[in-house]
């Protein structure tokens, strides 16, 4: 099934100043059909929003909740929705 899809993940835990933005980035563009972003939030969360198809969501949201990440993720919130189609490719804000 090749559906759109929009992710959006709050990670919570230690994952600001360790680079978790960038291999972020860099996951969603190896996996591939991904745009959008991963913005710092002032909480110290990290937000992830990404678009594409639904499998491609589904590996980057595999990634960010195991152990092969920056930092320390102590959780992960995520909802799923209607792909808004605003992004050309995956950015770090």
């Amino acid at each position: 099934m090749n559906e759109v899809v929009r992710l959006v993940v709050w990670v919570r835990g230690r994952v600001q100043g360790v680079g978790f933005r960038w291999f972020t980035r860099a996951r969603a563009l190896e996996i591939g059909g991904l745009s959008g972003f991963a913005l710092n939030l002032d909480d110290g969360r990290v937000q992830v929003v990404a678009e594409g198809p639904r499998v491609a969501c589904e590996g980057l949201l595999d990634w960010l909740q195991g152990d092969d990440t920056p930092g320390r993720v102590d959780g992960v919130t995520e909802i799923w929705d209607t792909p808004r189609g605003i992004y050309e490719d995956f950015a770090i804000r």
